[in-house]
């Protein structure tokens, strides 16, 4: 296709059912289709009117709805892994699964040069190629993750899943990083990864399946932040390594809602910590209330949301979690909400000066373009490594410090972590994390370079189509 435009790349875009895999997908959509691509959106009939919302709206691109198969066990309309627990969401993948005829019969009529697709979906690449079409890993995980779990070196030459110690050192040949060991509660986290449910593939079946089996990969990152994870997943796969850059969010349309303006409006500049961790991550009472306890230790104002799985009440749960007397003490600097913020504008706000959240990769990226600083506190999976990244390769923020063995934090590490990066600004480390903190947000709001890697990426897609 050299010689020809870029508006004749026909790409099919198909995520797995969660709103951290979707969001990704959708924002690469964007950048692609302003290049003149033509998108076709895969994706279950009740995430439609989401993705509808944040889709680019142009005469190439469309939404394609995919009815989800009927699955023991699975309520009709379940459609994405918000609505689901962590048994369904298995059962989502088994629906999944079942999705090989449709997604047959989708290719077949439409006949794209490549389908981006998910990690979980191994068994696309053989599909796809049997009628001719390319396919595209899109991993939406950070570089650091992706090379820390689920490269073919974690599995032994005998083909035996890592123990809970070698989950707590790196695979062999990992690049030499500030990454050299992870807490024994972490790696006891990752080894869900390599845990067959109900018999089916695990995790890493399906992730380095896919990424075997695809024509090339494509990485949510770029070479200036994770360039050595990035060359070692090119040595482990031995295929074509594509980066989207770090896909930065577009700024927020609309402004914030009154209510909360209004509030954060009557605090000083810099002032205020928001702490969120998400719509699909979730604390135990007793990390909420050592976590109440640390943000009212460090007196300074807060916006707090905090989410329950969708099957609980939250005004129970807040109830049953909350230390007496909390509310009380706090009120007027502290606020407490359950539910969807704004949270582009909420971290753009100027009152606003540190971030406590999870170390979702977006969150971070979101973090990172605003001049709030970070204080860090995964609580699973990829979100510790993603922290790693943040506070010991690029040093722009702070881990919560927390026990190796049980991963238990009190009210004092939320607190010293804050005062860190908000209140010891002229002290070691907190003086270096805002200066490079400052560096990296330049970066990701260097317009040309982002759109480098986008205009890169489209050219590299035209050659292999």
């Amino acid at each position: 296709m050299s010689s020809e435009s870029s508006s004749e790349l026909h790409v099919v875009m198909f995520p797995w059912f969660a709103f951290g895999h979707i969001s990704p997908f959708v924002q690469l959509s964007n950048k692609l289709s302003l290049h003149g691509v033509r998108i076709s959106f895969l994706s279950a009939p009740g995430n439609i009117a989401r993705i509808k919302s944040s889709l680019l709206a142009t005469p190439t691109t469309q939404i394609i709805s995919l009815p989800i198969p009927a699955v023991e066990g699975l309520p009709p309309g379940h459609n994405s892994t918000a609505e689901t627990t962590p048994a369904m969401a298995g059962l989502l993948k088994k629906a999944l699964d079942l999705m090989q005829p449709q997604i047959k019969t989708i290719l077949e009529d439409l006949k794209p040069h490549f389908v981006f697709f998910d990690l979980l979906q191994h068994w696309l690449p053989k599909l796809a190629s049997q009628i001719g079409i390319k396919t595209i890993s899109y991993t939406v995980f950070s570089a650091t993750s992706t090379s820390y779990l689920t490269v073919p070196a974690r599995i032994s030459e005998e083909g035996e899943s890592p123990s809970i110690g070698d989950l707590m050192k790196p695979p062999n040949g990992y690049p030499s990083t500030s990454i050299t060991s992870v807490k024994a509660f972490q790696a006891r986290d990752f080894s869900i990864v390599y845990k067959s449910f109900d018999g089916g593939p695990t995790i890493y079946d399906r992730a380095v399946g896919s990424r075997l089996g695809c024509t090339a990969m494509l990485l949510k990152s770029c070479q200036e932040m994770e360039g050595p994870y990035v060359d070692f997943i090119r040595t482990q796969f031995k295929k074509p390594v594509l980066l989207t850059g770090p896909l930065v969010p577009d700024p927020p349309s609309g402004v914030l809602d009154e209510k909360w303006a209004n509030w954060l409006g009557r605090f000083p500049a810099k002032s205020v910590i928001f702490c969120s961790f998400g719509s699909e991550t979730f604390l135990n009472h007793d990390q909420i209330k050592e976590l109440v306890l640390g943000l009212e230790l460090t007196g300074l104002p807060f916006f707090l949301v905090l989410n329950f799985p969708a099957e609980l009440d939250s005004q129970t749960e807040l109830n049953q979690a909350l230390p007496s007397g909390f509310l009380e003490r706090v009120k007027g600097r502290g606020v407490l909400h359950t539910g969807w913020v704004q949270q582009q504008l909420i971290l753009a706000h100027s009152s606003v000066g540190c971030f406590v959240c999870h170390s979702g990769f977006s969150s971070l990226i979101e973090a990172l373009v605003n001049d709030c600083q970070l204080a860090m506190l995964p609580l699973k999976g990829d979100q510790f490594l993603n922290t790693k990244l943040i506070a010991g390769d690029l040093k722009a923020g702070v881990e919560i410090n927390r026990r190796d063995e049980d991963g238990y934090f009190g009210k004092d590490d939320i607190c010293e972590a804050v005062k860190a990066v908000m209140l010891d600004v002229d002290k070691e480390p907190g003086k270096s994390m805002r200066e490079n903190h400052k560096k990296w947000r330049e970066f990701l709001l260097n317009a040309q370079i982002q759109n480098k890697y986008i205009a890169e990426l489209i050219e590299e897609l035209k050659a292999m189509a």
